[in-house]
């Protein structure tokens, strides 16, 4: 399993906006063959900052199965006009305990 972490700035003004694009395309992301998990998060103390969450069955499934899609274009469409400045993505995996 690979967790995906995308920090996300919204244009102030914009996140009630930007909180109902996700809403309208949460399934286009979480129908991904691949993905196991979708959840965003948005901060307290910064409201105008998001945390999105993805947890992928692999790198390549959020590659080859999102990225490369239609799914992300269309994602992006919806999610995208709302961006302060592109959003910073990482993967991380888990550390044994």
């Amino acid at each position: 399993m690979v967790l995906e972490v995308a920090l996300i700035s919204v244009n102030p003004g914009q996140e009630d906006d930007f909180a109902a694009a996700y809403a309208k395309g949460h399934s286009v992301l979480s129908s991904t063959p691949g993905c196991q998990s979708v959840r965003m998060t948005r901060g307290v103390e910064s409201p105008s900052r998001f945390v999105l969450l993805v947890e992928w069955d692999s790198i390549e499934a959020h590659v080859e199965n999102f990225r490369e899609s239609e799914r992300f274009t269309t994602w992006r469409s919806l999610i995208g006009p709302y961006f302060a400045a592109p959003p910073v993505v990482e993967h991380f995996t888990d550390v044994p305990a």
